[in-house]
């Protein structure tokens, strides 16, 4: 019961981006690491999808974001993974790299441990790149991996739909 609830708020809320995306004739490219591919998924399942998601990527490790992105050591250079700076890079480089409206990002640390930066676990940056910009750092206390996975996607989701408001 309680992961249908977890899904039907996502859903609910991927179905509003959705809809105000198609209704703008604007696409999305997403980057995502401890939602580890949640958030395309998610706008993936909502029907018509193929007028509005370009493309997302798992950018899990310093070699993914290389190549997936094109992000190097140079580019890095005064930031650190999970940080608003760092997310709001990714938003920026996958709505380039897929010629997008808008970009959305999120990167953190899901648990049940946190990560090797000194965030706890339930510590997410989000990041919103395109006509209008937004960051946000999320931090729920929390140490379920599962859970936290979900809160971050809804709070990305939910960014992305207040830039789209």
């Amino acid at each position: 019961m309680k992961e249908d609830m977890m899904s039907t708020d996502l859903d609910v809320i991927a179905s509003r981006v959705a809809a105000r995306l198609i209704a703008r004739g604007e696409t999305i490219a997403v980057a995502e690491s401890s939602t580890g591919g949640l958030l395309s998924a998610t706008l993936l399942a909502v029907p018509g999808a193929s007028r509005y998601f370009l493309g997302g990527a798992v950018v899990y490790t310093a070699a993914a974001r290389e190549a997936l992105l094109g992000i190097s050591l140079d580019d890095m250079a005064g930031m650190r993974s999970a940080s608003e700076p760092y997310a709001q890079l990714l938003a920026e480089r996958s709505r380039l790299a897929l010629k997008a409206s808008w970009g959305l990002a999120e990167t953190g640390a899901a648990g049940p441990t946190g990560n090797r930066y000194g965030d706890d676990a339930g510590h997410s940056c989000l990041a919103i790149s395109g006509p209008s910009s937004r960051v946000r750092t999320l931090e729920t206390g929390l140490a379920d991996r599962a859970v936290n996975m979900h809160l971050f996607a809804v709070a990305a989701l939910s960014l992305l739909e207040e830039a789209l408001t």
